[in-house]
């Protein structure tokens, strides 16, 4: 029986297949699935974003700048402190950068990396210097329940570690953009437009293939020899070489082509619908504006109309993107350098500094004026000001 079954088998595979008459082939072609997006990492977020991408580049530079240029106060209760050594180590970190550049490559980490780093090195336990250090660079070492014990920094050659004190202090001080899905490392903002960034990326290369490609789009070469209805292989090869060679490239652009018997050339256009690409590269720049807090009209975005002039979104840039970065900035380094000084300091920075918000200190001024129901130490006080000590 076996051997009846298995000559059956073999006698229905062994039969020719079934012809059928298709009057013409037909070929399937399937693309992928799924879009190729590049990685999220430091490193590539680094150099597809902000050492490619203008937009980006121009998002980190303007928060960064920005928020670094706010100059620091010191508090101690109500009495300002213009002369402190908490306000000289922040002017002077280190020696290598000064105190607006070393702010600046902080804010730069944490908007590209979601985690910025700071190393203090102290002398009789009071700091003397503070240094940043790079965030794809640094590994934070967790126990048992998950809880950092300690930063490890690995350099080329070598790898550092800073462990916790019992009280919970330590000589590196990690700053984040909130993560809802790791209460460790920070999340940036380009990871949210990441696939913008994608998308116009993409967008740009694009561009650049067709203005490599004589800045049009490639046509076809019929072939329709009625002696030989196929090409050798060495006039393929020679009529490819020669349209290579020859008719590529933005300099030989224009260039008429010299067609020998049997060809014909076959010019293919875009549809309108295929060069919308330039919408999406806008719509694009707008999302990644969006996820770092810039408003697009001062990126010189088209397309967008949100804010009626350019004031007005740059006070927006101010209001809602600038201040609650410096102002957590600020109570995060005021909380782990001000008790190794003293008591009960607080750093905030000079608002009245920013003339973008000059018309709004100006308008509280001018409210504040014509408030008879107010003292004068109430008014000072509404402003930032220490109130004026009583005289007998």
């Amino acid at each position: 029986m076996n051997k009846f079954l298995h000559w059956f088998s073999a006698g229905a595979f062994s039969r020719a297949p079934e012809a059928k008459n298709t009057p013409t082939p037909l070929i399937a072609f399937q693309s992928n699935a799924y879009a190729n997006w590049s990685p999220n990492n430091f490193a590539s977020l680094s150099k597809e974003g902000f050492m490619r991408n203008p937009i980006v580049y121009r998002c980190v530079r303007l928060i960064s700048e920005s928020a670094a240029s706010m100059p620091w106060l010191l508090y101690s209760g109500d009495t300002e402190h213009e002369d402190h050594p908490l306000l000289k180590l922040l002017a002077n970190p280190n020696s290598r950068y000064a105190g607006q550049e070393f702010m600046e490559a902080l804010y730069g980490h944490l908007l590209i990396s979601g985690n910025a780093y700071i190393k203090k090195i102290s002398l009789s336990e009071i700091p003397r210097e503070l240094h940043l250090l790079r965030p794809d660079k640094v590994k934070i070492l967790t126990d048992k329940t998950g809880w950092p014990i300690a930063y490890e920094y690995a350099n080329a050659n070598s790898a550092q570690r800073f462990d916790f004190d019992e009280d919970s202090s330590c000589p590196v001080l990690h700053l984040r953009i909130f993560n809802p899905l790791d209460e460790i490392n920070g999340m940036p903002p380009l990871h949210a437009a990441h696939m913008a960034l994608d998308i116009h990326n993409a967008a740009s290369i694009w561009n650049k293939a067709l203005l490599d490609n004589s800045a049009r789009p490639s046509g076809a070469l019929v072939y329709t020899s009625t002696d030989n209805p196929n090409m050798s292989e060495e006039q393929f090869e020679r009529l490819k070489t020669e349209l290579e060679d020859g008719y590529t490239g933005a300099s030989r652009a224009g260039r008429p082509m010299l067609l020998e018997g049997g060809l014909d050339w076959k010019a293919m256009g875009y549809s309108p619908k295929d060069m919308d690409f330039i919408e999406a590269k806008n719509g694009a720049s707008r999302d990644i504006a969006l996820a770092f807090g810039v408003p697009p009209m001062l990126l010189g975005i088209p397309g967008d109309n949100t804010y009626s002039n350019y004031q007005e979104a740059n006070k927006a840039f101010w209001r809602q993107t600038v201040l609650p970065l410096v102002t957590r900035t600020c109570g995060t380094i005021g909380n782990w350098l001000g008790p190794q000084f003293e008591e009960n300091l607080h750093l905030d920075v000079d608002r009245d500094k920013s003339e973008a918000l000059a018309s709004d200190r100006e308008a509280l001024w001018q409210r504040l004026q014509t408030a008879d129901f107010l003292t004068e130490d109430e008014k000072r006080t509404a402003v930032g000001y220490s109130p004026l000590e009583s005289t007998k």
